[in-house]
């Protein structure tokens, strides 16, 4: 069976866990050379680790997105390493702080969109170039948050995170047409991943407006989670051929979650 992604280098930011980590694994099966990039060095490394014994190729690239100078060097480690570049997964985020507008700290705001939108968009500069050169994927993780839920009340700082990557999805997906760089966005719903960790609400109970769903919220699964697994395969797909016409488009991955509470 031939291998969707043979002989190409692809980079997956928030690679050490999650969504991530299960993208990099995926694409290194498909026959793909991983840049795993991330903040956690062990977590990054584990992820390496686990691609390498399986018979595949992946480096740990360690650097925080939102840092202009860490994004260049680890982009240019990662070309040096094997020569091109040919699929960006932006992918790291954090949900950051979800609090009423007049409790959201100025320093809170700019910490999340530092790291879920300049971070976005720094990968995306440094990896420019190279993507230029033979053509490419890019593909951006956005939400559910910000681009069909709004319900949420609290998460503006997340939300107007999420809705500012689609927006640059559709302006760069014009701009790199003509070098056949495609760029696409997936918003997944409730996936089993780790970024509640990174997760602070604060007197949410005060401003949400009271409402009731079905029992579970994702009519699709009877209310379970997706698993990371499942947005590796919509990842694969946008990084594979198989979807050579397909740019500046955002994929909802949630089990119809956003349809219901929208």
């Amino acid at each position: 069976m031939q291998m969707q992604l043979n002989d190409r280098v692809a980079l997956v930011t928030g690679g050490g866990s999650g969504i991530g980590k299960a993208t990099a694994r995926l694409m290194a099966e498909q026959g793909a050379k991983i840049g795993v990039l991330g903040r956690s060095a062990e977590q990054v490394q584990q992820t390496c680790d686990e691609i390498n014994q399986a018979g595949g190729a992946a480096i740990p690239l360690i650097a925080d997105i939102s840092q202009p100078d860490q994004m260049q060097q680890a982009v240019q480690q990662l070309v040096m390493q094997w020569g091109r570049l040919d699929i960006v997964f932006a992918n790291a985020g954090i949900n950051g702080v979800w609090a009423p507008l007049e409790e959201l700290e100025p320093e809170e705001w700019d910490q999340t969109l530092d790291i879920n939108l300049k971070g976005t968009f720094l990968t995306i500069k440094y990896a420019a170039p190279y993507l230029k050169k033979q053509g490419g994927s890019v593909i951006i993780t956005s939400s559910v948050n910000g681009t069909r839920i709004f319900s949420n009340t609290g998460a503006t700082a997340y939300s107007c995170s999420k809705a500012g990557q689609v927006a640059m999805a559709k302006m760069l997906a014009l701009e790199l047409a003509r070098h056949r760089v495609r760029v696409n966005v997936i918003c997944p719903g409730a996936i089993s991943t780790q970024i509640d960790e990174n997760t602070e609400q604060r007197d949410l109970d005060q401003i949400r407006e009271p409402a009731h769903y079905p029992a579970g919220m994702i009519p699709l699964t009877d209310g379970q989670p997706g698993k990371p697994e499942q947005v590796a395969q919509l990842v694969l797909f946008l990084a594979s051929d198989a979807s050579d016409l397909i740019t500046g488009t955002e994929i909802w991955i949630d089990g119809a979650q956003s349809l219901l509470l929208g």
